[in-house]
């Protein structure tokens, strides 16, 4: 699978056209702010209906315009058109003209793994962040995962909301405790699932990723490992857990333990790593767990992704570059963004698509 063209409408700042990217390599020149990343980000956009930079869709329409639209067609696909229209505040995904319901069905038709500087709060930011990244490495895969996820989300949130509502209350009603003890058995059923499920793929990522990092970095040892907030070996045994720690739960207002809580670790010889590492190290860290989670797609289901790469050789020395492009996992196709002092000539190949673009507008250079 791969994408033919881009077109796009009152997005961002780029011109309204139909953008042909017919290549497997396809290079995007330009000064920063000129629209090199907004165009990465319309076509993550029609991968997966949402930004990667977490904004909301509305910071997306074109300054001075109420609603905006994306598409691109696909080669090598069951569907022809992915479209994405932003009208009246509300979201219009369809696949061939057919409006989708859910964005989950996206998953399998336009597969796409970013590289941008934002990775690094996998690395340096909350527990949140990397949990929000291995989920997105496992749903990008695993259908069942996602549904799971989404389960124990949904009954997490009412469960929530009643203890909310009763923070610091001595006891709770009678029926409002019998509520939760129906959705306490739910709770620790797809928590339980998700646990399992993290477990196995942490170990398949940290056998990905270990040698990855120590091929660039020269520095061996450095292991992904998964650390849940529930340690016990059953449903059974989390659902008694739960049981003991309600009032604690009530005197706080919300489940203090569970999935939403779990750590993803990086270490080194037993001793966490991330948090000592320079900042050198952390970007490499970032750039390779994406790198690894493009492997790890593959390995699980057989075929590449399309890759992302906002900036990224831009952080890299010179011998760190030419050992990421070795290293470079199996893509269907690959967009690069570069600034115009940029060696961008060393990395095309003769098939290589390169664009300059200026106030979003692009133009194509010739080549040969």
């Amino acid at each position: 699978m791969g994408f033919v063209s881009l077109s796009a409408v009152s997005f961002r700042n780029l011109s309204d056209a139909e953008i042909d990217i017919r290549g497997k390599d396809v290079f995007l020149v330009g000064e920063n702010g000129q629209g090199k990343s907004n165009f990465l980000e319309a076509l993550y956009f029609c991968s997966y209906g949402s930004s990667f930079r977490q904004v909301r869709d509305n910071e997306m329409v074109r300054t001075g315009e109420k609603d905006c639209s994306v598409s691109i067609k696909l080669d090598g696909s069951l569907y022809d058109t992915v479209r994405v229209i932003l009208k009246n505040g509300k979201k219009n995904i369809t696949l061939d003209s057919k409006k989708i319901e859910d964005r989950k069905d996206l998953l399998e038709v336009a597969p796409c793994i970013v590289f941008c500087h934002e990775d690094m709060d996998f690395v340096a930011g909350s527990p949140e962040k990397r949990r929000w990244f291995f989920d997105q490495c496992q749903t990008l895969c695993n259908s069942a995962y996602l549904e799971d996820l989404r389960n124990y989300r949904r009954v997490l949130k009412t469960r929530n909301a009643i203890l909310r509502d009763y923070k610091g209350e001595p006891a709770l009603p009678k029926e409002t405790a019998a509520v939760l003890d129906a959705l306490d058995p739910q709770l620790a059923q797809y928590g339980f699932s998700l646990m399992k499920k993290r477990q196995k793929a942490a170990a398949d990522f940290s056998r990905v990723f270990e040698p990855l990092y120590r091929e660039i970095s020269n520095l061996d040892g450095i292991l992904v490992s998964y650390a849940p907030s529930w340690k016990e070996e059953s449903a059974d045994e989390i659902l008694k857990t739960l049981a003991g720690k309600r009032g604690a739960d009530i005197s706080f207002g919300v489940s203090l333990s569970g999935p939403h809580r779990d750590r993803y670790i990086f270490s080194r010889k037993g001793h966490e790593f991330s948090g000592k590492a320079s900042t050198g190290q952390r970007r490499l860290l970032a750039l390779l767990l994406r790198v690894a989670q493009a492997r790890f797609f593959s390995e699980a289901t057989g075929k590449n992704p399309v890759l992302l790469l906002d900036d990224v050789l831009l952080e890299l020395d010179n011998e760190k570059r030419r050992k990421f492009l070795e290293i470079m996992p199996g893509y269907e196709q690959a967009f690069f963004t570069f600034l115009p002092g940029e060696p961008y000539d060393r990395y095309r190949k003769n098939d290589t698509i390169v664009y300059h673009i200026k106030a979003g507008n692009f133009l194509k250079e010739n080549y040969g």
